[in-house]
């Protein structure tokens, strides 16, 4: 398949001899001497402005425009997306928020900048499919920017800007963290200041109408629920999912949550039925494949509290990457150790010791050994040592044609330039900012953005809040990882809020059963079975490939091989309305 025919959804269109905007969604809108203004999202103005003199907020970025130019991003928090089409000097110039949560597409066609929400929009009848990018959805399960599933689009990064003026577009940043790693500060001090900006982050959500919070029972969408209910004064409305299946539900948690802030709760259990409508329907949402399992739950999450009349949820996504709580930052401080070994002892004893025939049949030694073999792998490098895709083989997945249409180096050689141009003295800050690109812009904020659109009601990202985000950026590294003690502060801090039982428990989310119901349930073993074996025919995965998948590899592991049935349905469902 060369030629892909996007859907569309096309609800605004602006067009110019030069330029071309399509959209998804009504945006505002204004004009001035030949200068067009389209804003979309929730962005904040800086408070000396002329706001009262304003009405929409395209007539706000017009005056910023008009007086700071390329630097109007800079003055602007919140979320947005924002274009400006000069008709008289026949150029565009895009900026898009610090994590990208209104996105923009791009395209350059016949001397024309074509520009859209949605990369299905900007994508005409004849462009291809992307190698690179379905290799990189397959490595990341989803596909990150600046890569769109068509190869002539391109999206805009969170935090950049782009400028084009008949030539080729000029992108660069506008915005990238910098991180200052003092090496103390008064705890109370700083517990009082982020307590106050996550209040007052909660506080900007509650003017969205009726607004309800997600609530896993972790501890960053319980605090976010617990500040709800101080906001309000009243008992807020929070929302949970959970499976009936070992090792899959944590909705005691939520359950403890709720109890301790006395929010007015609502819980459902999925089942099997439930994702039979909903993978279809959250697989052709999306404007390219995407392969976030935890979607389909979040999207019946979210129409849960739609029915219930909720007009905004707030999400906790934010916490774990701001203030370190994800375990692999812990498990590279142990890697990290190996790099402080005098280079003479590593090259003269320890590598060649441990390389010795013996160290492979001695479990201590083994163990030793496969240690020092992934302290070797430099960062970001190191942390992708056990994907899925790599592990697999790309020439065992790929049909072996399309597999020579692709760049395997291409990943790493992105992951390497995001690490590179990241602004920090320390691995683990580092790690921070290669997440807040990998895992929050490109993933989980996109995964929450998605599904509440689908579900016809709006989202915020309290934790993501820009004043929290800065006020991370100055924490000392041991507030963020104190020894092996994920969020020391964070979890410090709310120590007096949240319930005890929230701060120690360990991390789960919304997991989902897939790979288990798929074997066990008539219609997902179908629907799984019959998705995939239409996949074959598109010449991207290898058959055999598919037959062992189904056959071989998903019976004898489900709970790690249902990821990879979960990814190739997907992507297929997409691919299949593109026909």
């Amino acid at each position: 398949m060369n030629q892909i025919t996007p859907p569309q959804a096309l609800a605004e269109r602006f067009e110019w001899p030069h330029a071309e905007v399509r959209l998804s969604q009504a945006a505002s809108v204004a004009e001035s001497d030949g200068l067009v203004c389209i804003a979309r999202g929730r962005p904040e103005f800086p408070a000396d402005s002329t706001r009262d003199a304003l009405h929409t907020p395209a007539d706000h970025w017009l005056a910023l425009f008009r007086a700071h130019g390329a630097q109007a991003p800079e003055r602007v928090h919140g979320r947005f997306g924002v274009a400006f089409i000069d008709t008289r000097e026949r150029s565009v110039f895009l900026a898009a928020d610090r994590f990208g949560t209104a996105p923009w597409c791009f395209a350059v066609r016949h001397d024309r900048l074509i520009v859209g929400d949605r990369a299905d929009l900007v994508a005409d009848t004849d462009s291809a499919l992307s190698p690179d990018a379905v290799y990189a959805y397959l490595f990341h399960h989803m596909i990150p920017s600046p890569l769109t599933i068509f190869a002539d689009v391109t999206r805009l990064e969170g935090g950049h800007r782009l400028e084009w003026q008949g030539d080729t577009p000029r992108v660069d940043a506008w915005w990238r963290p910098v991180f200052t790693e003092p090496r103390q500060m008064d705890f109370g001090e700083a517990k009082a200041r982020f307590m106050d900006i996550i209040e007052a982050a909660v506080r900007k959500a509650t003017d969205r109408g009726h607004v309800g919070a997600f609530l896993s029972g972790g501890t960053d969408s319980s605090t976010v629920a617990g500040m709800l209910t101080k906001v309000l004064g009243r008992p807020a409305e929070t929302y949970s999912m959970g499976f009936d299946a070992s090792g899959y539900d944590e909705m005691e948690y939520a359950r403890i949550a709720s109890k301790h802030f006395g929010t007015n709760h609502h819980e459902y259990y999925v089942t099997p039925q439930d994702l039979l409508e909903a993978i279809p329907r959250v697989a052709r949402h999306y404007d390219q494949p995407f392969g976030n399992s935890s979607a389909a739950p979040a999207w019946l999450c979210a129409s849960l509290a739609r029915r219930d009349g909720i007009d905004t949820l707030l999400a906790g996504d934010g916490g774990d990457e701001l203030f370190g709580g994800n375990t692999r930052y812990a498990k590279q401080r142990v890697f990290g150790v190996y790099d402080r070994v005098p280079a003479a002892l590593r090259n003269a004893l320890l590598e060649p010791a441990l390389s010795l025939p013996i160290s492979k049949r001695l479990p201590i030694v083994k163990k030793a050994a496969s240690y020092v073999d992934q302290a070797k792998v430099p960062l970001p490098h190191r942390i992708h040592q056990y994907n899925l895709l790599v592990r697999l083989g790309a020439d065992q997945v790929f049909a072996p044609d399309f597999l020579a249409q692709i760049d395997q180096n291409a990943p790493a050689r992105a992951h390497e330039a995001v690490w590179q141009r990241i602004n920090a003295d320390s691995d683990l800050n580092r790690l921070l900012a290669f997440d807040w690109k990998y895992t929050l812009e490109d993933n989980d904020l996109p995964k929450i953005l998605g599904t509440t659109e689908l579900a016809g009601l709006g989202v915020e990202f309290p934790l993501l809040d820009d004043a929290l985000l800065d006020f991370s950026l100055s924490l000392p590294l041991d507030y963020k990882l104190r020894g092996f003690k994920l969020r020391w502060f964070f979890k410090e801090a709310l120590r007096d809020f949240l319930p005890d039982a929230i701060i120690t428990k360990k991390k789960h989310g919304f997991g989902l059963p897939f790979g288990v119901w798929a074997c066990e349930h008539k219609g997902l073993h179908d629907l799984s079975h019959d998705t995939l074996n239409a996949l074959k025919g598109r010449g991207i995965v290898n058959p055999r490939f598919i037959d062992r998948l189904l056959g071989e590899l998903l019976p004898e592991h489900p709970g790690y091989y249902g990821e990879l049935v979960w990814i190739l349905t997907m992507m297929e469902l997409w691919l299949s309305q593109t026909r």
